[in-house]
């Protein structure tokens, strides 16, 4: 007698219902119709001869039978993928460079980690720069991808994530906020968040000078934590040593800005392709207001 075994496109349907909340956009989710979603199920309920879900008036609700297969679906799948992923990524190979602002390099440890397990055969190398400099390297190819600052003069790029960016000081120290309030920027065309800065204190009527310059964080973080200027920084930037400062400061708000991924103009690699999907999943998380 031949061993009873799942059909995972079954309980792939199982878990989209699961983590969608309903059968319309479970529907959506796995690009099919409602119907079949539904036939679906009622199919995985009469393989096992038991009743997986019930209607709670117009919402679907899992019985317990339901929530312990949905728990066992969880696991094959993650298997299933696991192995699918190992299979083909052993087949991937070359040389891939990828170019970030030097601040944005704490974003992607997991990324690079990650990527290594799954395609060992394949070169990484990861190069830092302006994002201003690093999109014109993407342009002529000596890049393959760049992970930047969108910038306002030549937009492009895939928007990965969007930020708010925040004035920030020292944890211990700060200096005195009136005018001139004292900053430290990035130096010109290292990045947007300097001009971001200045067209937000001049929209105010704020007056301010410029204490300090760098190119990176790594450059103007001393000078912001002697307590001896403000800095212009995203959350995701923020270290244990520097603390945000809110609406009592007297500074005026300033506005998101855009991580964007570029692509260099012929065809991706299927290394650039892997590497891109990996940002994308990592990064894309929900806007913060």
């Amino acid at each position: 007698m031949r061993a009873p075994t799942f059909d995972l496109t079954l309980l792939r349907t199982l878990v989209a219902i699961a983590d969608t909340g309903s059968v319309t956009a479970a529907a959506t989710r796995l690009a099919y119709t409602q119907s079949t979603v539904s036939m679906q199920l009622q199919r995985l309920e009469a393989q096992l001869e038991m009743r997986l879900h019930e209607r709670d008036g117009r919402r679907l609700r899992f019985t317990a039978e339901g929530e312990r297969l949905l728990a066992h679906a969880r696991h094959l799948l993650t298997v299933n993928d696991e192995a699918w992923s190992d299979m083909q990524a052993r087949q991937v190979t070359g040389d891939l460079t990828l170019g970030i602002p030097e601040d944005y390099a704490s974003l992607l440890p997991s990324v690079f980690a990650y990527f290594h397990q799954l395609y060992p055969a394949v070169g990484l190398t990861v190069q830092c720069g302006t994002s201003a400099h690093l999109v014109e390297q993407v342009k002529t190819a000596e890049l393959d991808l760049a992970l930047v600052t969108r910038q306002r003069h030549s937009p492009g790029g895939e928007v990965i994530r969007r930020e708010p960016l925040v004035w920030a000081v020292g944890v211990n120290q700060q200096p005195l906020l009136s005018d001139p309030v004292p900053l430290a920027l990035y130096t010109p065309g290292a990045d947007v968040f300097r001009e971001v800065a200045e067209q937000a204190l001049q929209a105010a009527g704020r007056h301010w000078r410029v204490a300090y310059t760098s190119q990176s964080m790594a450059g103007l973080a001393p000078i912001v934590t002697a307590g001896l200027a403000v800095v212009v920084v995203t959350r995701s930037m923020l270290t244990p040593s520097l603390r945000p400062l809110d609406e009592s400061s007297g500074l005026p708000a300033l506005p998101m800005i855009e991580l964007a991924l570029h692509r260099a103009p012929h065809r991706p690699t299927e290394p650039a392709r892997r590497l891109a999907e990996l940002i994308r999943e990592q990064l894309a998380v929900p806007s913060e207001g």
